[in-house]
């Protein structure tokens, strides 16, 4: 049994917005008297957009009008109407996803993307998916080794790292090509923190100024080295921990690097620096990449030739945002898709008892329920304590002891497992509810407590579900 799904990517960054349409193929991988194992077996980019710098309409506002009708002639020329899209993603990255209109425009883009596609801007996810876009992953499973892809857009670079083919790490940093911007020879727009950071170092630039070339390449060599301490090839400045996105963290001080990616709009120019026109795109792109390829990191460490370069962060929103749920699964097909759903995950030690499974999800409810609002909230945990008959029974009560307060609104009950006791756990609630409340209860799947989850509805014969598990971060 084979099936083949459309995906689109579609990435509203800094400087640029474009789009991918993918063809997704699962298969059931398991022999004919086994449970069904669903995997996607093939990914396949079918259509690449043109790339648009992104619209605005100031240093604050994203053009969500024109965004759109970009969007919508790519879809025209691609061939595909919205309701042919069974998943992926529509992103707002780096520093436009900072705008002030960011909820707005991803809300006018919800009809261009069919029923079940995942809306985030988030600079975590972002770091994941454009490292997985370049193949950093790839090279590090390959390699056996720990690949660090730093994704270099117009207002943020997203550091994601790989071991040996696994996520080990992630962080964000506001540096960016487009946080100096050139205009008629002039700066016409300073991002605060870089204006501070080199103030820091001596330099006193501000907007109205000539585009000095010496000057604005000591700037660029200040960020490319802030890049080198980020991957803890350097000593950190006395500033370095300001220049982290949403006043995030770096990664951790036991990941070493062994090999290097690029991808972003400047990753070109670092892996092939040029000083002919540096300022053809209006900004400081090409002078950072630049300094990046002279300021000793490629000699630090190995560096690979990414698969893409400015198209990772789309590819990787069209590619690799969709996980297939476990086989073992129990849902009721009227109540999908659903998006948006925010994630309550209980940790190890609050499983640990039934009393405290039911406690912790009592205690953090109101959490996820702010201002009286009822909505849907997803019940996340491993469920490795509870394998077997009575082991389940006391894990369902538990649940419903704890989810009293939702399950008496109108939602599903949706709860979240690790391990293969989604149909089982299901089934319990469901009969212990006597039939009466819908309920949607996958296994297979990850979260964490901030994530938000999405549920397509179901593809493989009916035995998995698709889902996407992103972070919303929007800065207020």
């Amino acid at each position: 049994m084979k099936e083949v799904v459309t995906s689109v990517g579609i990435d509203i960054g800094t400087s640029t917005t474009q789009l991918i349409f993918s063809k997704l193929t699962i298969e059931n991988r398991a022999a004919g008297y086994m449970v069904p194992k669903v995997e996607i077996v093939d990914k396949e980019v079918v259509y690449c957009s043109d790339i648009y710098f992104t619209p605005l309409i100031s240093n604050t506002e994203i053009d969500g009008e024109k965004v759109s009708a970009m969007i919508r002639a790519e879809y025209e020329k691609a061939g595909i109407k919205p309701e042919e899209v069974s998943t992926g993603a529509v992103i707002i990255t780096g520093e436009t996803a900072r705008k002030q209109n960011a909820n707005t425009v991803l809300s006018s883009l919800s009809d261009l993307a069919g029923d079940f596609v995942v809306a985030t801007a988030g600079p975590d996810l972002e770091s994941v998916l454009s490292g997985r876009g370049a193949g950093a992953d790839t090279f590090s499973e390959e390699n056996r080794n720990v690949v660090a892809n730093l994704d270099i857009g117009g207002g943020t670079t997203n550091i994601a790292v790989f071991r040996k083919g696994s996520l080990a790490g992630v962080t964000c940093l506001d540096i960016g090509g487009r946080l100096i911007k050139i205009e008629n020879g002039k700066i016409s727009y300073i991002y605060s923190k870089i204006q501070e950071l080199a103030r820091e170092k001596g330099i006193d630039i501000h907007v109205g100024d000539a585009a000095e070339m010496q000057t604005l390449e000591k700037i660029c060599r200040l960020m490319a080295y802030e890049l080198k301490s980020a991957l803890h090839l350097s000593e950190k400045s006395d500033y370095h921990q300001k220049l982290y996105t949403n006043e995030g963290k770096g990664l951790g001080e036991e990941l070493r690097v062994d090999a290097l990616t690029f991808s972003g709009g400047v990753a070109n120019y670092v892996y092939e620096p040029t000083d002919e026109d540096v300022f053809r795109y209006g900004d400081v792109g090409i002078l950072l990449g630049t300094a990046i390829a002279e300021c000793g990191i490629l000699e630090s460490v190995e560096c690979y030739r990414s698969e893409e370069t400015i198209r990772a962060t789309v590819v990787g929103a069209g590619t690799h945002t969709t996980e297939i749920s476990g086989s073992t699964i129990f849902y009721q097909r009227d109540q999908l898709p659903i998006k948006n759903i925010p994630v309550l995950k209980l940790s190890k030690l609050d499983e640990e008892t039934p009393q405290s499974v039911s406690s912790t999800i009592k205690a953090q409810l109101p959490i996820f329920q702010q201002e009286g609002k009822k909505e849907a909230v997803a019940i996340a945990l491993s469920g490795q304590p509870y394998g077997g008959f009575e082991k389940v029974q006391e894990l369902a009560a538990a649940i419903i002891e704890g989810a009293e307060a939702l399950i008496k609104e109108k939602p599903p009950l949706i709860v979240i497992l690790e391990s293969d006791i989604g149909k089982a756990l299901g089934n319990a609630l469901y009969v212990r509810l006597a039939k009466e409340k819908d309920v949607i209860c996958i296994d297979g799947v990850r979260s964490k407590s901030g994530d938000y989850i999405d549920i397509g509805e179901p593809v493989g014969g009916g035995y998995v579900l698709p889902v996407v598990v992103k972070t919303l971060i929007f800065n207020s």
